[in-house]
């Protein structure tokens, strides 16, 4: 189950709703939750860009996902009003996910998929990096390991393992390497 964060009681008690222990995601929509501030948030903030830069939807987004996050919930971002312009569909997806932390995003329209599970997928420099830490850390039985000069540690090894089962969910190809190492059926 999925709860909505569309008002402004239900932003207020954003981290009692995550703390329920049969939720999977806290999801934030925005036309009713500009909607509910009476006119003092304009309907362009509805739509990019100004969804992503007026201050009240941008600490609204930021505590929905730090709830989402603290509770181990999925963070979902509302849906593009640009049905059909998949460019602002992607731009929107890459903005929820860098800016604030998003792992999802909701779609309306089919030609609205594709761009957000592209925005939403690792990128490939992370992905290989990814795969060189953890490969270097297995051969070392999980101590701490230095690539390129930078230390990496569990921290680092929980981040990637993170990373590259998002990026496998996302049909991002692997490197052999990872793939045999750590989804060898």
């Amino acid at each position: 189950i999925h709860v909505l964060i569309e008002t402004h009681s239900a932003l207020a008690d954003a981290y009692k709703i995550a703390a329920l222990p049969w939720l999977r995601g806290l999801d934030f929509g925005i036309m009713d939750f500009v909607s509910s501030h009476h006119g003092a948030i304009s309907s362009d903030a509805m739509r990019s860009p100004l969804q992503f830069e007026h201050e009240l939807l941008r600490r609204a987004k930021a505590i929905q996902v730090a709830a989402a996050l603290a509770h181990g919930l999925v963070p979902a971002h509302n849906v593009t009003l640009a049905v059909r312009d998949t460019d602002q569909v992607r731009a929107d997806a890459l903005r929820a996910r860098n800016e604030f932390g998003y792992l999802r995003m909701w779609s309306v329209h089919p030609a609205q998929i594709d761009p957000i599970i592209e925005a939403f997928a690792p990128r490939t420099d992370e992905i290989d990096l990814g795969t060189r830490v953890l490969c270097e850390a297995h051969r070392r039985s999980w101590a701490p390991v230095d690539i390129d000069g930078q230390l990496y540690d569990r921290a680092s090894y929980r981040y990637f393992w993170q990373l590259v089962k998002r990026a496998r969910l996302s049909g991002c190809e692997l490197p052999d390497d990872l793939t045999a190492a750590f989804f060898a059926d």
